[in-house]
């Protein structure tokens, strides 16, 4: 019975631990920012070295923040299964256990304070209620269609406001590349 309970403590860990260094090594985010940059000719935004060095760091935060949503949605289905009926109360439980222990092993993995984590504890809720308010429309987008996704929104405004547009369909490929890192991590651990 131990090692059961062991082991289920330690997916949670191992997941947020995968988590970090694949957003890391797979580096969404800079090749994002960068293949805008060079596709829109808009060279200005890697001119000035803190200015972008910042603008990565903010973008790589949305960048978790959508991969953690994209997670722990793909946890949930599994957990609480995709049938049409209503969840047991017990697989409900047991994905909010999960829930806050991956939350918990992440603050610990990105080492953040009280304060940042409460942070992206909003933002995280900040999305997902965002995303609960179009799940009525929820469908399989086409690869030229932009995402209806608050990464979306809030990236192509911190990216460029001016080309929006243009921002918004480069942020949604980078979205699909976050959720593809989600699903292959999920397969994973």
């Amino acid at each position: 019975m131990k090692r059961a309970a062991k082991s289920d403590g330690a997916a949670p860990a191992e997941l947020a631990r995968a988590i970090c260094e694949a957003i890391q090594r797979e580096r969404i985010i800079p090749r994002f920012v960068d293949s805008y940059v060079v596709a829109n000719g808009r060279q200005a935004l890697q001119v000035h070295a803190p200015l972008y060095r910042d603008l990565l760091g903010i973008l790589q935060r949305e960048g978790m923040v959508a991969l953690v949503v994209r997670t722990l949605e793909i946890k949930r289905e599994e957990s609480t299964g995709r049938t049409k009926r209503k969840p047991s109360r017990g697989s409900k439980l047991k994905y909010k256990a999960f829930r806050k222990q991956f939350l918990a092993a992440l603050v610990r993995q990105m080492r953040w304070g009280a304060g940042e984590a409460l942070d992206f504890q909003r933002d995280l809720q900040l999305y997902e209620e965002l995303l609960a308010r179009n799940a009525s429309t929820k469908r399989r987008r086409k690869p030229f269609e932009v995402a209806n996704h608050p990464f979306v929104d809030r990236c192509a405004f911190l990216l460029d406001s001016s080309f929006m547009e243009q921002a918004r369909l480069a942020a949604s490929r980078a979205l699909t590349g976050i959720e593809e890192l989600a699903a292959s991590m999920m397969e994973q651990v």
